[in-house]
């Protein structure tokens, strides 16, 4: 019955939403076959090394990039593979990608308090933490990858054309 009840749920959302939630579930497999794959042949997929973005963005990008972080977690609850944080940082840079908004994919480390080496990924766009935000302070920098669009694609990406 929960099944049937998500189903229907999933039916009433408007179809931008809709479209935006299968968007979030496509790249986060995306980012799941990224993860399996030798990160040394990847990593330059996800941008400029140890680059980063501006921390100011464009107030018409914010709901955009709540939408984004939203269809991220929700659609990470449903997938059948691990939609973990490296997973989802990877999902966001594709959907910011896809939209020419710009964006930060940091990787960090720290011990856990068995003294173990964990790791972690976020992803930020100007001021806004898209993915990874949770426990972000606990880790430190260890690598970052920068998305940046020239001028033309962003005036393009604001005019809607």
């Amino acid at each position: 019955m929960k099944f049937i009840k998500k189903v229907r749920n999933f039916l009433r959302l408007e179809t931008s939403q809709k479209l935006l939630l299968l968007e979030a579930f496509y790249y986060l497999g995306y980012g799941r076959v990224f993860k399996a794959l030798p990160f040394s042949k990847v990593a330059p997929t996800l941008g400029e090394r140890m680059k980063e973005t501006s921390f100011s963005s464009h107030t018409n990008d914010h709901a955009v990039l709540k939408k984004i972080s939203s269809a991220i977690y929700t659609m990470s609850r449903y997938t059948f593979w691990e939609s973990q944080c490296l997973v989802k940082a990877v999902a966001g840079m594709k959907m910011l990608e896809r939209r020419h908004i710009e964006g930060t994919l940091y990787l960090g480390t720290a011990k856990d308090e068995n003294g173990k080496l964990i790791a972690h990924a976020w992803l930020r766009s100007g001021s806004i933490y898209v993915t990874g935000s949770e426990g972000m302070e606990k880790f430190t920098e260890v690598g970052k990858f920068s998305k940046k669009f020239d001028s033309r694609e962003s005036r393009k990406r604001n005019n809607g054309t």
